[in-house]
């Protein structure tokens, strides 16, 4: 996984849903503020949906610190689409079946699943700073407390 203090090569395209619209943005685009990155798996996952559920009910208080959020897993944008409506959510869902972001922050780890090994980007998050240098990250984050533990995160960056 990347070191705190390295910068990342922000430079690479994703889709993305922002405000109901779809989208492909650049990733430096994204990056105006400081900007918390979500990397989950799936919608509509139990534990998927507790981790960005607890992202939901604090985004305001992230906004009003200066953060940015930006949840992705490899869903495509049609069913962040629909997630974000079905679950209240209002940032940034970005769709990432390649592993751009995971790449860029080497953070694909090896998985193991019904006795299939396959490689696949971590559960974790990181703090980003607009010119893409990660302030702090989280390589295997709370999904019951995440939005706390990020919370205490930022707080520590202050």
């Amino acid at each position: 996984m990347i070191e705190t203090g390295t910068k990342m090569d922000p430079n690479f395209t994703l889709k993305v849903v922002q405000g109901g619209e779809e989208k492909e943005v650049n990733f430096a685009d994204l990056l105006d503020k400081p900007t918390i990155v979500s990397v989950y798996m799936k919608n509509n996952t139990s534990s998927c949906d507790r981790q960005t559920l607890s992202l939901a009910e604090e985004s305001e208080w992230f906004q009003k610190n200066g953060f940015n959020i930006v949840a992705i897993s490899k869903d495509t944008c049609g069913s962040h689409k629909r997630y974000a409506d079905k679950q209240g959510i209002d940032f940034i869902l970005a769709s990432d079946p390649e592993y751009k972001f995971a790449t860029a922050t080497d953070s694909v780890v090896e998985k193991k699943m019904y006795g299939k090994t396959f490689e696949a980007p971590s559960r974790s998050a990181f703090v980003i700073d607009s010119d893409g240098t990660i302030l702090a990250s989280i390589e295997k984050i709370d999904t019951k407390a995440h939005a706390e533990e990020l919370k205490a995160l930022v707080n520590e960056l202050k």
